[in-house]
């Protein structure tokens, strides 16, 4: 089977099963995807493909609220790397569903009140139909990839962190990314590939840029004249930003705006509830 993804929700499942006498449990292996019996004994848990756990590695697991492990021969590894070309951590983070990721300390959804997933869809419902060509500026999980792909005739998508990549190769909820035809994945700074592309050769932009703080360059007139210049007559720019309404993102906003006008979109629609806005072209 393929290898084994538990957080210190799996972690609780099964101290609680076993702290209640209990010999079997039904337990994801996968974050959530699927499920499976796992035996209990005084020994720690065993899962059918002869995994086996110690209650002192579910103790482990179960005390880390800000990573995700997997289950190895030799132990329990967390899944993070320090990234070389960032010089900054990634990890795979644990929500009560959908996992998300860490980077430099930055969540790369929204996980208060909402599964990062969710907050996946309400980003592609702004622009939806996803239709013919679709520009995925950072890739992340793939999750907006992944969604996006499901109704396009082919999403490209940029990453600009090795580091990140690995994270998603390592999440379950992430294999389609690597594993659909319909999906591109280009490696490198969106802001250096996008003036690459060919003008009027997307038909939908997702353009979910890391915080201001981290990708100010994404923020800019420039790139935004980039983003108008590949985007098809009629297609449409979804641009997360934050919550509109908070006074850091406020600010970010109202540059945003300004500059996204003055790149030639004729009109910048906000949307708070999918923490951005979409501009037409």
């Amino acid at each position: 089977m393929a290898t084994i993804t538990l957080s210190y929700i799996q972690a609780e499942a099964l101290l609680k099963a076993f702290q209640q006498g209990q010999v079997k449990i039904q337990l994801s292996p996968d974050l959530g995807l699927s499920m499976v019996p796992v035996m209990l004994s005084a020994e720690g848990a065993f899962f059918p493909g002869g995994e086996q756990l110690s209650w002192e590695q579910i103790e482990k697991i179960q005390r880390s609220k800000v990573t995700c492990f997997a289950v190895e021969a030799a132990g329990i590894r967390p899944i993070q790397i320090f990234s070389e070309e960032t010089n900054r951590m990634c990890s795979l983070l644990p929500t009560k569903r959908t996992p998300s990721m860490l980077i430099a300390g930055f969540t790369m959804h929204r996980i208060v009140d909402i599964d990062p997933m969710e907050d996946t869809h309400k980003k592609i419902a702004t622009i939806a139909p996803m239709v013919g060509r679709v520009l995925d500026t950072a890739t992340g999980l793939g999750y907006t990839a992944i969604e996006a792909a499901r109704t396009a005739e082919q999403v490209v998508t940029i990453e600009l962190d090795p580091g990140a990549q690995t994270i998603a190769r390592q999440n379950p909820w992430s294999q389609s990314l690597f594993t659909n035809p319909k999906i591109q994945q280009l490696m490198g700074d969106s802001y250096e590939l996008v003036p690459t592309f060919e003008s009027d050769s997307f038909s939908r932009i997702v353009h979910d840029p890391p915080v201001f703080s981290l990708a100010g360059e994404l923020y800019s007139r420039v790139f935004y004249q980039e983003l108008y210049r590949v985007l098809k007559k009629g297609g449409r720019l979804f641009h997360y930003i934050g919550d509109l309404n908070s006074k850091s993102s406020g600010t970010v906003t109202r540059g945003a705006l300004k500059r996204l006008q003055e790149a030639g979109f004729s009109r910048v629609v906000r949307h708070p509830e999918a923490f951005g806005v979409v501009a037409y072209k």
